[in-house]
């Protein structure tokens, strides 16, 4: 059965990992393109993943949840049933990282961000359609260099924030692994639970067939989720909430 998946996060530590996600994954895809407006769509996303580092102090966030998944991990290794090989190798793996991220100095990509060429495409930017040949001929010309060039330029830019990508992807598993998912029903298209208070929940995770035609609106805190179902609009109306009694699977996930 074919589903689509609705991830909620329960604060903004994991609300900025899942947009780092997303972004590092738009930036890879359109990096490895060859077209011109591939390579530009690329350096808008890398601008956009280099604004988040500007705002967010990333490297000290990353950090502190290796550090608990490492502890988490180390509480369960002599449980029975555990794959002790296969649970040291992910440690390994999350020591490495933390010692790479230890190792860098200030900012994350602070070099790049500040370089003549990504500040005037940021400023730009904020204009519709304001990176045209005549508005930033410099970029123009990037964008018309041959693919090898232009691959290694991103590679070099985007290298900065790999160590980083790679625990993000490693968090963000561990978290939607978490948990086993339980078979609900939202009466009328609406749910609504309670969390335990006691235990470190981090993402709502709702699974729906794609063949139902609502999609899911959840919304709440650490202690309390609501979940809706709506019917999207038509003739330009208001999605309204679903009438139907709408299974799906509900994972709450911690870690």
């Amino acid at each position: 059965m074919n589903t689509i998946i609705y991830e909620f996060p329960l604060n903004e530590r994991i609300r900025v990992f899942i947009r780092l996600e997303k972004l590092f994954q738009q930036f890879s895809h359109f990096s490895t393109a060859n077209t011109v407006n591939d390579k530009r769509a690329a350096i808008h996303v890398l601008l956009e993943i280099m604004s988040i580092f500007r705002r967010n102090d990333l490297k000290s966030e990353i950090l502190k949840e290796l550090d608990r998944n490492a502890k988490a991990l180390n509480k369960i290794a002599d449980s029975a049933g555990v794959d002790n090989t296969k649970l040291q190798n992910i440690l390994k793996q999350l020591n490495e990282i933390s010692k790479k991220l230890y190792a860098v100095t200030g900012k994350l990509g602070i070099n790049i961000m500040e370089t003549d060429f990504f500040q005037s495409i940021a400023q730009r930017s904020s204009i519709p359609g304001g990176t045209c040949s005549f508005d930033l001929p410099e970029f123009h010309f990037w964008l018309e260099q041959e693919e090898s060039i232009r691959c290694k330029d991103l590679q070099c830019w985007s290298a900065p924030f790999q160590d980083i990508r790679t625990a993000i992807d490693l968090i963000l598993s561990f978290i939607r692994n978490s948990n086993t998912a339980t078979n609900e029903i939202a009466s009328a298209g609406f749910f609504q639970f309670a969390l335990d208070h006691s235990q470190p929940y981090q993402m709502i995770k709702v699974s729906v067939a794609s063949s139902i035609s609502c999609f899911a609106e959840v919304s709440g805190g650490k202690h309390r989720c609501t979940i809706r179902f709506m019917v999207p609009p038509l003739d330009d109306k208001r999605a309204t909430q679903s009438q139907d009694n709408i299974p799906f699977l509900l994972t709450c996930c911690l870690f």
